[in-house]
């Protein structure tokens, strides 16, 4: 069955047909309106009710649709999940930095919604997954201790921000537990000390040369500061993984890890959740407190940080995460290639096309009731695939065909 999405229009999206998100929704939804100084940000494929999709030919909702036939899901992910879809699939254009943030455990998430629900308004954990689009940046949990202890030694102003006391603490032992206090002591550092040590460094930076502004990640800083003056956040970028993920490459970001998207687009996939704990780099709600004490502070490198995808075939990686949730097929198939067909699931699925067009779908078996199939699929198509199902796909030349598929293995 084919679904229209729902489209969040974040102000740290992409503007325009800039964006990725706004041509894959207005690829498949010619009537939509996009403003070139409009921000689109996230394309929402699932049940979740911030931006529930529909299924395209009825216009009822999935979640309305998966309540009244759930055996669409699949035996296993009734018995795992309950009656509900348990992933929540995404497209990001990302333009400027989104927060620095983590995503609590289970018991953690249930716990910061029954104390506090109008900042925490579900009780799920959000274990996520991104697979970059484009070349996509990042932050992502904290750097090796080495790395740590150089800006340490060479960015004053963050010795500054942090004091003196927990910076000689982490240089005589850098443990987690001191990591933890030097992170603590920046991110509550007071304010006219952030205000004087961001003013120092841009100044500083005026007058660097540019071999060693790239050593102290100059341009970075310099941006960060722009989208967020006076941002204690700014100096997370010493504390932090600065990784860029090229087209393919993915990142999986379990529960207490630290991170920040930068810039670019990715596909995303996660529990069916939108809890967040944020501190830094954003005008929103900030948890300082607890950010601090949830987060994990392993110092790993920035490789250890990359989530590989498992080849099925010659067309299809598979990005099996290591929960059940969900985990994301990607399905790549070469311009001249008549046929290839999506293996079926246990579980239901979704589908998008983010390049290339398919003029003759079969689906095995075919989809009992009232809502017909889609028979013909192009960019921007998001497809609800029933448990059990294979898809045939037969591309059109002239492109290769690229498609995201979102699913269960249990």
């Amino acid at each position: 069955m084919e679904l229209e999405c729902a489209v969040q229009k974040y102000a740290w999206g992409v503007k325009g047909l800039r964006s990725s998100v706004a041509q894959l929704a207005k690829a498949v939804q010619p009537d939509l309106e996009v403003a070139d100084d409009q921000p689109f940000a996230e394309l929402w494929m699932g049940t979740h009710p911030s931006g529930p999709s529909v299924v395209k030919a009825t216009g009822q909702a999935l979640g309305d649709y998966i309540s009244k036939q759930p055996g669409v899901l699949g035996s296993p992910v009734i018995e795992k999940f309950g009656e509900q879809l348990p992933f929540l699939f995404k497209v990001l254009s990302v333009n400027q930095a989104l927060s620095i943030q983590a995503h609590p455990n289970k018991n953690h998430a249930e716990q910061l919604h029954k104390e506090r629900p109008e900042v925490y308004k579900d009780p799920n954990h959000k274990p996520e997954m991104t697979i970059a689009l484009t070349p996509f940046q990042a932050l992502c949990g904290f750097r090796p201790a080495q790395q740590i202890l150089k800006h340490l030694k060479e960015v004053h102003e963050l010795r500054m921000v942090i004091g003196d006391d927990a910076c000689n603490e982490f240089s005589e032992n850098p443990s987690e537990e001191n990591l933890k206090a030097c992170f603590s002591a920046m991110m509550n550092s007071p304010k006219d000390i952030i205000a004087s040590s961001l003013s120092d460094l841009l100044q500083r930076f005026s007058e660097m040369d540019s071999v060693k502004g790239n050593e102290l990640l100059r341009d970075l800083f310099i941006t960060l500061h722009e989208k967020y003056p006076g941002d204690v956040g700014c100096f997370s970028i010493y504390l932090m993984n600065y990784l860029t993920l090229q087209p393919g490459e993915a990142m999986f970001l379990g529960p207490n890890i630290i991170h920040a998207y930068l810039l670019g687009d990715c596909i995303e996939c996660m529990a069916c959740s939108d809890n967040v704990v944020r501190a830094g780099l954003t005008p929103k709600y900030q948890d300082v407190e607890t950010l601090v004490n949830m987060l994990e502070y392993k110092m790993v490198s920035i490789e250890s940080r990359k989530f590989e995808g498992f080849k099925m075939d010659d067309y299809t990686t598979l990005y099996n995460p290591p929960v059940p949730d969900f985990a994301v097929d990607m399905i790549e198939i070469p311009d001249g290639m008549n046929q290839y067909t999506l293996r079926p699931m246990e579980s239901a699925s979704i589908v998008l096309v983010v390049e290339g067009s398919a003029g003759d779908v079969d689906v095995n078996p075919a989809s009992s009731g009232e809502v017909p199939h889609a028979t013909h699929i192009e960019r921007g198509s998001v497809l609800f695939v029933v448990a059990g199902q294979s898809l045939t796909l037969k591309p059109k030349p002239g492109s290769r065909f690229l498609a995201f598929r979102a699913l269960c293995i249990l």
